[in-house]
Parts: C-alpha cells; sequence; structure tokens
C-alpha cells in the first residue's frame, strides 16, 4: 500500500505514520519550500499521486486527486469536508468508489476554548478595556451601560450545532453556570451538558431566548446561510454571537447592519468569508464590509485550532483511518458523500 503526504510532512511524521502502518506501506510526501503547513504544489506531488493507494492531507493541490487513479480512500485532516464538496472531490470520490474520513473531533478541545475564550472576551469588554489601560484613559464610569460588563452566569446560551465541538462548548457553559440550549438536526436524542435540544425549525424560536449564541455546526448545503436577517432580528438586542464553523453560515449583510445599528450587541468569530475558492484548506479572507473592523467585533483568523497538540493528534487521527481501511476494519469517522458529513 502507497500512502502520500499531500503537504511537506517531515521526516518525523512519515515515519510515525509509517510505523502506525501495516508492515511493507510505503509512504511518501513532496519535498519542497513552503510558508504554511497547508501550502502544496501540484509540480511537487505529480510524479507521487498517480500510483498511490491512500492519500492523508492538509490541502489539495489542483490537478492531484484527477491523477491520482489507483486511490481507495482519503483521509483528511479537517473536521468539515464543505472545501473537498466544493472542489468537487465528493463526487470525484463517489464516482470511483473512494471512501473518504476525516478527523472529527481532533481539535475539538482547542476550538472549543477558543468559542469560550470569545464569549467571555465579548461579554468582559476584554479589548476595549485594555486598550483604554494602554492609553491610560480615565476610569470607566462604574457601571455606567457602555462600559458594564456581561455576565455569564445564570445567563442562556444557545448552542447551533451540537457535535464534538458543541457538546464541548455546553460542558464548558455550565462550569459557568449557564442555562444550554442546543440545536441540531436530530432533536430527539438528548445530550449531557444541554437543557433541552430543538430541531432547526425551532431555531429563532430558540435565539429569541438567547442571551450568547455559538455557531458551531458543519457547513452543508441546509447550513450555508444559515443565520440571516429574520434571525438575527429574532435575537435579543443585547445578545452577543460567536461563530466557530464557517464564515458563510452567517449571511454577511445582515450581520454589518446589525452590529451598526444597535439590534446586536456583539460578534465574534475565528471563520470569515471567503470570495472564489482555491484548493488548498480555505483560510479567512475577513469581510468586503469590514465588519471585523467594528468596535463591537473582535475575532481570529482560522486559528482556533493552531493550538498545543492538536497537530500532532490531527496526524494521529488521520493515520488512524488509514490504518482501519488497511485492516479491513469500518471507518469510524467515515464521512457520507452524500451528506457531506
Amino acid at each position: 500500500m502507497k500512502v502520500l503526504c499531500l503537504w511537506y510532512a517531515t521526516q518525523d511524521e512519515i515515519n510515525s505514520i509509517r510505523k502506525a502502518m501495516p508492515t511493507g506501506t510505503e509512504v511518501v510526501a513532496p519535498e519542497g519550500d513552503y510558508l504554511s503547513r497547508f501550502d502544496c504544489a501540484y509540480s511537487d506531488v505529480k510524479y507521487l499521486a498517480p500510483d498511490a493507494d491512500a492519500i492523508i492531507a492538509l490541502s489539495v493541490p489542483e490537478g492531484a486527486l484527477e491523477i491520482a487513479k489507483k486511490l481507495k480512500v482519503f483521509s483528511w485532516l479537517h473536521s468539515g469536508v464543505d472545501d473537498l464538496r466544493q472542489m468537487g472531490a465528493l463526487s470525484l470520490f463517489k464516482q470511483r468508489g473512494v471512501k473518504l474520513a476525516n478527523i472529527r473531533g481532533a481539535n475539538a478541545v482547542a476550538v472549543a476554548e477558543q468559542a469560550m475564550m470569545f464569549v467571555l472576551a465579548l461579554a468582559k469588554k476584554t479589548l476595549l478595556k485594555h486598550q483604554a489601560l494602554l492609553e491610560r484613559q480615565k476610569p470607566f464610569p462604574v457601571y455606567a451601560d457602555e462600559y458594564r460588563s456581561g455576565m455569564l452566569h445564570g445567563r442562556t446560551i444557545g448552542i447551533i450545532g451540537l457535535g464534538q465541538i458543541g457538546g464541548r462548548i455546553a460542558k464548558h457553559a455550565k462550569g459557568f453556570d449557564m442555562h444550554v440550549l442546543g440545536v441540531r438536526r436530530d432533536k430527539g436524542k438528548p445530550l449531557e451538558y444541554v437543557d433541552a435540544v430543538h430541531g432547526v425549525d425551532e431555531l429563532r424560536s430558540v435565539l429569541a431566548k438567547c442571551d450568547y449564541v455559538v455557531v458551531a455546526t458543519p457547513n452543508t448545503v441546509e447550513t450555508n446561510q444559515l443565520i440571516g436577517k429574520a434571525e438575527i432580528a429574532a435575537m435579543k438586542s443585547s445578545a452577543f454571537l460567536v461563530n466557530i464553523s464557517r464564515g458563510s453560515v452567517i449571511q454577511e449583510k445582515p450581520l454589518y447592519e446589525a452590529l451598526t445599528s444597535g439590534r446586536l450587541r456583539g460578534y465574534a468569530a475565528d471563520v470569515w468569508w471567503t470570495y472564489g475558492f482555491g484548493r488548498a484548506f480555505p483560510a479567512g479572507s475577513g469581510s468586503r464590509m469590514a465588519v471585523h473592523k467594528l468596535p463591537n467585533v473582535i475575532g481570529s483568523d482560522d486559528q482556533a485550532a493552531n493550538a498545543d497538540d492538536v497537530l500532532q493528534r490531527n496526524i494521529q487521527w488521520g493515520t488512524q483511518n488509514l490504518l482501519e481501511f488497511a485492516t479491513g476494519k469500518p471507518l469510524t469517522r467515515e464521512v457520507s458523500l452524500d451528506l457531506g458529513y
């Protein structure tokens, strides 16, 4: 079995994959210069891909999948596969009978911590008060509405998407004594730390009850542009919205209008809108309406999973996918090519 790494893997990474796989497995990776782990040039893989039985990938150079005629299994080192869908990979895999697995849950701890950081930073006006300290402004008027911090204790948080990330956010929220509401496709299945689980058809009624809303749903055909004008209008004007899913799950113009009119108190995101799609893993590009520059907005640029231990765990779990395939076991994290998750 030949395994191709679609990133400039270090020798230690190559060795760890080879050691985990059955004896005789060949593991290859491109060689070249790069700035990011997501870089991978077609010119460096075009001689490696045609006879690869398996691919483990951080990104996909244009043309690489098309020449991988022997490919049987593809292990994607990310949780979401919407980018693969947009480049046509899911259709290609279905046509050729290629198995697809991801590493959903590998970055759940890091991303859930980032989500709670956003919730706290918005509530406590962290950046505003830090900047005031740096500029040595006079003390804020005590308890004035403009400067008073929000509380998490006793407040309601709505989590849209209750996968491994959403479930962990719920656990953290309970640590702050919050009331937790969840929204997902299968509302009949209870979840620990979630006080009530609702279906997507109840989304607006849930939003109306929340002081904080965290969007953690996969980006699928059904969830793309999920949060729009009507959903934002259903929210409390005092509510905060946090997005650690994909930028396109929230409609940009209604969000901008709500944030600039006082209809929504604040927004935080690790994910932003992208315009025009590249074959590498899509890093955020910000906002055409400069949402990321508004005074009631804080963010990071696709950095939630850039944390200790995450890359190593990603590669480990991605390798487990290949090992399961090679030994004839069911793929624990197999992705439905029809559903996209």
